[in-house]
């Protein structure tokens, strides 16, 4: 049976991600939270934020950093986007 969720990103029920996506706390939060269509629209993002700010996965400011985007982009405040990013 799918598990289905009050997508905060979508603002509907939809179908729920199948296991918490992101260790600790936030991973919970967002596994509770979000679903499969809007943890997509997060990974999108995220890639646009990793090209254009060339960041690292094995640096800890560029963790924290997606972390902190993460946050804003699911629950609230103000989402960067890259300086040069044109929406289609």
């Amino acid at each position: 049976m799918t598990r289905m969720v009050n997508c905060v990103k979508l603002g509907h029920e939809a179908e729920g991600l199948d296991f918490p996506p992101y260790p600790g706390e936030l991973g919970k939060r967002v596994w509770e939270s979000v679903s499969k269509e809007g943890w997509q629209l997060w990974l999108q993002h995220q890639t646009r934020i990793i090209n254009e700010y060339r960041l690292s996965g094995h640096d800890e400011r560029s963790r924290q950093m997606l972390k902190e985007e993460m946050e804003r982009f699911f629950f609230g405040g103000e989402v960067h986007q890259p300086d040069q990013y044109k929406p289609e």
